[in-house]
């Protein structure tokens, strides 16, 4: 194994990053625009420290813009931003 070689089959392409679509011109500035792990919404503590800590602390709201993450809101415990975390269905696009 060389310096620089990747793990797995050499005769395979890497699945660590999605190919992009070559019909579409517009395919890597698409791709640049998602959000890290295809998270879109995502809530943090107000105060700092470990999400699963102090469960009934406020959270602030997150999300995914196209090119950031921006605050939109506020909640008062941990079971209701993951409750907005969650309104979001797997495979939405909110900035489609």
């Amino acid at each position: 194994m060389g310096k620089h070689s990747r793990p797995g089959p050499s005769n395979q392409p890497s699945r660590a990053v999605p190919r992009a679509d070559a019909d579409n011109p517009l395919a890597a500035y698409d791709k640049r625009r998602r959000p890290p792990m295809d998270i879109y919404r995502r809530h943090r503590p107000a105060h700092g420290g470990a999400g699963h800590l102090r469960p009934d602390e406020p959270r602030v709201l997150e999300e995914w813009t196209g090119f950031a993450y921006e605050p939109v809101g506020t909640a008062p415990s941990l079971a209701a931003a993951q409750e907005w975390v969650n309104e979001l269905q797997v495979g939405d696009d909110p900035a489609a």
